[in-house]
């Protein structure tokens, strides 16, 4: 084998990189560990550990110079199916957003082109701008956009000459800015959640954004937080130095407090949310950065504070002396000077919920003015290495009503710039008439102090006033980075625009359904695993076994480093992809060892036959394992969450497989030949094995035919009548798993619900008696009425749970986990499921036309794959609601049918590489014979494959979980209907296509024309 040093060098490299990724996953685990052995089931007690650990430094804590926080981003990150948590997809209101852009225009012909606008999206996945602008023209002809837009904030953008494509491209370009300020406050905000590894990321359709929280308790705040809409307001502040007098009498009465009533710790009390809050660095409005330099602040913390330097006492003693500045850092000079500006404090992240807990307190609160509110910096402080501390910001309440002097709906414009002196990146941004004159007083009466612009109560930026501001034109200058400046632009130019995000797509795992999800899934794939093992020994004997059983071994430790090296998400199905490449990676192995069988039996040495063998096998592999590739790349491209989890691990596999297969089984074999140890490929049992067949399989074609139409007409008439069951994924709903503390008739569950609902609801049993999946369609045009929906239920089911059950009870324990899908995106996600078929099967036959280059083998490998599809479609539209699991049709099963597709093109190509190979060496023979010989020839293969993959995907059915029964089910049919396929299907299919022209002229190369014309 040619680039031996190459291929071990790639090997090893590959295992290096393996090793060093899994090994953050390890040492998290290990800590985890460690805490929860130190916790003894008390949660808090093990979220303060790890929080503890979390926050220590790299010179006290590290592994190979990695913080714990930064060893958890680098962990496999496991989805949230098995780690249980949230997942959302919400949608940017887009028609909130015209309705802004317009000034809230009652023009009629806009608000009807509106309305029609939504009615098209509903059956369209095309831009809402483009459609809203299609609707216009249908409504009104020749009317003109610039008559609605020509507003004031837009006046320096659309004017009553524009046409309305100019228009349409500003509002574009309007729209795409507030979405991207969405997703930026979306971003901000998940960071409050304290989770590990959350997601936030755009999808294709405009306006829509996904995100994961791994570990949320408490969907109901985060449905909360995440659909408000962004409030943006310009606040006076107080000056650090007049605040850090009080700061100081807080900590005294603080003491004093703490000292007297240590067993009524009033930091216990909970604190408005208003109050809690983030940070970042400090800009400016054309003057001087209001923080301390980074110099002095780092020095300031390594002393912790300069008085407890001076006064040497231990750190325990000085939190009893201090107790608020044991988590408040006041904001001074080396000597003890007050920096000027807003800021009085810093804390570490850990610390914030304290000190609000602390100035909340009501005789706290009563040393203060009470036009005094702090606010905390919405990201870590600039200069802080760690990145774990945060600016304390004091607010200046100076209205009677308690509301903010300006607000972000007097923006008109706003956007980032280069200073043409400096060329430091600077925010412009220009006010209308009424926020000009506010502007001008406020930076009249704040000269040489601060003004902070909040958005949802935190700080963004606090930049100083230099001088009156008239004309309402300002800039914002500071210590800012490109997209620093762009993000702040965004924020002001969208504060005068209400875009809220609609949450139209979510599911929530619990932790005992994800600790339950992660037991089945290692259970069916250890046990797979070693079924697997064992099959090969015994099949293919001790020695031979053995190496393919490595190959498999590392395939399986490749597949995770690498998804733990591009941070992919591991979920159950993504173990089920992993399970089944295990099934799927045999087949190579396969391949290359009956190829080595037959060359022994024609009589090579074992030196010979293993080169031979690989060399042979290597067309038939690649051409299989791309078609299967190919499925792969389309569900990952098509599809989304738990999907896209199981494609890409389906896809790294087939390439970690290949590489093992083909490249370390090959250097192992040669190493064991330069040693001559003996090398034998069958077993006493297995070595006669489908040799010297000669099974008339094209003779038999048309019972094959009969058979195949019986079945398929059968199917189409349960379609017809029967018809599928949809999951919400395609018909929209919402559904969720409910255990109960013993069993309970469906029925009374379902009338028990009705009642409340107005609708019957479904109720299935689902997995464990105990356990019930309820669907119902209640509410469902509006997806952001999930806790409205919750209290039915509860009030439905509260005769069943009785009066000892509360709502948030029900909401924690009973209810395992929840799906939510708008009638919206069930649409997209039925158009994506039908793109995804197609193009599967565009692309396979394409790609096998071009490989055999012949259009008959791509036809008959297609109509084979419709074969397939159409019978496990009509198996589930037979047995739904016979069986007792879930056969509802939703993304699940679309990934089902696209697997099936992949494996059974795969099983059939092995064939046709065959029938190739033989057409070839056997020019002159019939092509019936020819056939027959290739079909023949790889039985062995073909069964040996099947039925490793079935088996395999049978544990997986049994042990895997409720979760994903119905789809193993459905590719325990593909696997079964796809051998069958393979062999009476697609290859009669080109038999009948062609059986009339001499086989030379369609199937050998072109070498051999030539030779023939001779």
């Amino acid at each position: 084998m040619q680039n031996k040093g190459a291929i071990l060098f790639l090997a090893v490299t590959l295992a290096v990189v393996s090793i060093y990724q899994l090994s953050f996953t390890g040492v998290t685990f290990k800590v985890q560990k460690d805490a929860k052995a130190y916790a003894k089931g008390d949660l808090n007690k093990e979220l303060r550990y790890l929080d503890s650990i979390a926050e220590l430094p790299k010179e006290k804590w590290s592994f190979l110079g990695n913080t714990f926080r930064e060893c958890q981003k680098k962990e496999l990150n496991l989805g949230l199916d098995l780690k249980g948590g949230m997942n959302v997809i919400l949608e940017v209101s887009v028609p909130d957003i015209l309705k802004a852009l317009s000034n809230y225009s009652t023009d009629t012909t806009f608000v009807k082109a509106l309305k029609l606008a939504e009615e098209y999206q509903k059956s369209s996945q095309e831009d809402f701008v483009n459609l809203f602008g299609k609707a216009f023209e249908q409504i009104a002809p020749g009317a003109r956009l610039a008559a609605i837009f020509n507003t004031v904030e837009l006046k320096d953008l659309i004017d009553y000459n524009s046409t309305n494509e100019d228009v349409l491209k500003v509002l574009h370009k309007e729209v795409q800015d507030a979405i991207d300020n969405s997703y930026n406050i979306l971003t901000n905000r998940i960071d409050r959640f304290g989770v590990v590894q959350p997601t936030i990321q755009r999808l294709s359709t405009q306006g829509r954004i996904m995100i994961e929280l791994p570990g949320v308790k408490d969907p109901t705040r985060v449905r909360k937080l995440l659909q408000e809409t962004a409030d943006l307001e310009f606040w006076e502040t107080y000056e650090n130095s007049e605040v850090g007098p009080y700061l100081m009498n807080a900590n005294e009465l603080l003491k004093q407090i703490l000292n007297v009533a240590p067993k009524k710790d009033t930091t216990n009390t909970p604190v408005p949310e208003k109050t809690s809050t983030e940070t970042s660095k400090n800009q400016t409005t054309g003057v001087k950065d209001t923080t301390t330099t980074a110099d002095s602040l780092i020095k300031l913390l390594e002393k912790d504070t300069t008085a407890q330097k001076e006064n040497t006492q231990s750190l325990e003693e000085f939190k009893t002396q201090n107790p608020l500045f044991a988590v408040l850092i006041p904001n001074t000079t080396r000597d003890g000077k007050y920096v000027p500006g807003s800021v009085v404090g810093f804390a570490h992240a850990k610390d914030t919920s304290m000190v609000n807990k602390y100035l909340s307190m009501k005789q706290i609160r009563a040393l203060f003015p009470r036009n005094l509110k702090f606010y905390w910096h919405f990201k870590p402080y600039k200069y802080d290495p760690q990145q774990t501390l945060y600016e304390l910001h004091a607010i200046k309440v100076t209205t009677r009503d308690g509301r903010p002097p300006l607000t972000g709906e007097v923006i008109t414009s706003a956007r980032e710039e280069f200073d043409q002196n400096s060329g430091e990146a600077k925010v412009t941004m220009s006010m209308n008439a009424e926020g000009a004159k506010i502007w001008a007083r406020l930076t009249r009466e704040n000269v040489g102090r601060a003004i902070a612009i909040v958005l949802d109560n935190y700080v963004y930026s606090a930049p100083r006033v230099n001088s009156e501001i008239k004309g309402g034109n300002s800039e914002i200058t500071g210590d800012f980075t490109i997209d620093e400046a762009k993000d702040l632009a965004n924020m002001l130019k969208s504060g005068k625009m209400p875009a809220p995000a609609k949450i139209i797509q979510e599911a929530v795992v619990g932790p005992t359904l994800g600790k339950e999800a992660i037991n089945a899934g290692l259970t069916s794939f250890v046990i797979a695993f070693l079924m697997v093992l064992i099959f090969m020994i015994f099949y293919y004997s001790t020695r031979a076994g053995w190496v393919a059983d490595l190959a498999l071994f590392l395939n399986v430790f490749f597949i995770l480093g690498v998804l733990a090296s591009l941070g992919a998400v591991l979920t159950l199905p993504g173990i089920a992809g992993i399970v089944l490449t295990v099934g799927m990676s045999v087949d190579a192995n396969v391949l290359i060892y009956e190829r080595i069988k037959e060359e022994l039996r024609s009589g090579k040495g074992i030196k010979k036959a293993i080169s031979e063998g690989y060399r042979n096998a290597y067309s038939a592999i690649v051409d299989a394992n791309v078609t299967t590739f190919l499925t792969g790349v389309i569900l990952y491209v098509f599809g989304t969450g738990p999907i896209k989890g199981f494609a890409t691990t389906l896809v790294i596999g087939i390439l970690t497989s290949l590489f093992s297969a083909i490249f370390i089984t090959r250097l192992v074999f040669e190493r064991a030949l330069n040693k001559n140890n003996k090398l034998t490929f069958a077993t006493r049992i297995t070595e006669k094995a489908f040799t010297n067949l000669n099974i008339k399989f094209i003779e038999k074609r048309k019972l094959a035919y009969i058979i195949s139409g019986t079945v398929i007409l059968v199917s189409i008439i349960s379609l017809s009548t029967r018809g599928l069951s949809p999951g919400i994924d395609f018909t929209g709903g919402r559904t969720y798993v409910v255990r109960f503390e013993k069993p309970y008739p469906t029925q009374d569950i379902q009338k028990a619900l009705t009642k409340v609902f107005d609708k019957v609801p479904e109720v299935k049993v689902y997995g464990n008696v105990d356990q019930m999946k309820i669907t119902t369609q209640y509410m469902i045009d509006n997806p952001s009425a999930d806790d409205q929906v919750e209290e039915k239920m509860f009030e439905g089911l509260k005769p069943v749970l009785g009066d000892n059950v509360d709502l948030q009870t029900f909401k924690t324990k009973y209810i395992q986990s929840s799906q939510t899908v708008g009638p919206t995106i069930a649409y997209d996600i039925k158009v994506q499921a039908m793109w995804a078929v197609f193009f599967s099967l565009i692309i396979i036959f394409l790609y096998i036309m071009l490989r055999f280059r012949n259009w008959r083998f791509g036809m008959g490998a297609v109509g084979a794959l419709i074969h397939d599809s159409l019978i496990v479609i009509g198996t589930f539209s037979l047995l739904y609601g016979k069986l007792p699991f879930s056969m509802e049709i939703d993304q699940s099963f679309i990934a089902a049918i696209l697997t099936v597709i992949g494996y059974s093109v795969n099983d059939t190509v092995v064939v046709f590489d065959r029938i190739r190979e033989y057409m070839k060496l056997y020019p002159k023979r019939a092509t019936e014979e020819v056939l027959d010989a290739a079909i023949n020839s790889t039985i062995g293969r073909t069964i040996n494959t099947s039925l490793s993959t079935f088996i395999v995907l049978l544990v997986v059915f049994i042990f895997g979980g409720e979760v994903i029964r119905g789809f193993i089910f459905a590719m325990l049919i593909g696997v079964f209907v796809g051998t069958y396929s393979s062999i009476f299907v697609a290859t009669p299919l080109v038999y009948d296509t062609m059986k009339n022209k001499h086989p030379e002229l369609d199937l050998t190369v072109k070498g051999t024309k030539k030779k023939k014309k001779k």
